[in-house]
């Protein structure tokens, strides 16, 4: 399926899915209601599309056409330039692939970790009897409730102990606890959708628990697990509070904070800061569009027992 299939998918479903929600979907809707519901929905998409569509100008068009006034909204292709594209990746304005692999390690360090973690955890709470198993599930979502700024302090002085400070596996560490309830959550509730029957019947074909777990369980959780992958991977790619405290040197950055640096280091320099925003927002824009099928059913039939 090519992009431009999963893009007109996607707007497909979150069209006839807001529609439904809102009530427009009968054939007998008033004019008034209907004119109600495209004038939002097109204040909606330019709210959220807007900024979007400005960083991507902003990026393409020279300086003195990015701090004029009024503001060039429609540039001419002639003046159309890659010069902040160009500065993005000089190693001497702004390390864009250094940032980048290192957010890239640590996005994918802490999805893998927290799919693994979060299917075993999620699979001890649905299917196994144990003292404390309550309390445990319980517990989890009271964790999720505290603010991440909460847990800074704390974090921060486990980091300095065990000698992590301005390394990047602080930010895997930190991440992990970060994505850790919800994914057990969200693993947990699909895990309750799929019968018991079906394993039961695996293990009288001979199967052990844990073969059941990894040859029956998980790939029927495959959309569970796709969505849990990519929530913390998002979580990992953009996260800026924590990587701003425990990472001091700058070949440690990750995009956000190496963004953050160059508007520091540099003045006036808004088109490559746009520039190098886009080219972050670029794999998680990819991931989503090819696995947005697997991320919706995974996030909603978890929410419907069987």
């Amino acid at each position: 399926m090519t992009m431009e299939n999963n893009i007109q998918s996607t707007w497909d479903r979150t069209f006839e899915w807001t529609k439904n929600l809102l009530g427009f979907g009968s054939i007998d809707t008033p004019l008034w209601e209907k004119v109600l519901f495209y004038f939002c929905l097109a204040l909606t998409l330019f709210i959220i599309l807007f900024p979007i569509y400005w960083m991507i100008v902003s990026s393409f068009i020279p300086d003195h056409q990015l701090y004029s006034t009024p503001p060039t909204l429609v540039p001419s292709p002639e003046h159309i330039t890659l010069d902040h594209y160009r500065s993005v990746f000089s190693t001497e304005t702004f390390p864009f692939v250094r940032y980048f692999i290192n957010s890239l390690v640590v996005a994918t360090t802490v999805a893998t970790l927290s799919v693994a973690v979060a299917a075993i955890g999620a699979y001890s709470v649905t299917r196994l009897e144990y003292p404390g198993r309550s309390i445990f599930s319980r517990g989890v979502l009271i964790v999720y409730m505290f603010s991440g700024i909460l847990l800074v302090v704390p974090l921060y002085q486990m980091i300095v102990l065990i000698g992590w400070n301005d390394m990047l596996r602080s930010l895997m560490f930190t991440y992990l606890v970060q994505c850790l309830p919800l994914s057990l959550y969200m693993l947990a509730s699909y895990f309750q959708s799929i019968p018991e029957e079906i394993e039961e019947a695996a293990m009288m074909d001979g199967y052990s628990r844990f073969e059941v777990i990894y040859k029956v369980t998980l790939p029927l959780s495959l959309p569970a697990l796709i969505a849990v992958f990519m929530y913390a991977f998002i979580i990992g790619w953009n996260e800026y509070l924590f990587a701003s405290i425990f990472l001091r040197s700058s070949e440690m950055f990750t995009l956000p904070i190496g963004i953050e640096n160059l508007v520091d280091q540099f003045h006036d320099v808004w088109g490559t800061v746009m520039a190098a925003s886009l080219l972050t927002s670029l794999p998680v824009i990819t991931l989503f569009m090819y696995l947005e099928k697997y991320m919706v059913e995974g996030l909603t039939l978890g929410s419907v027992e069987g």
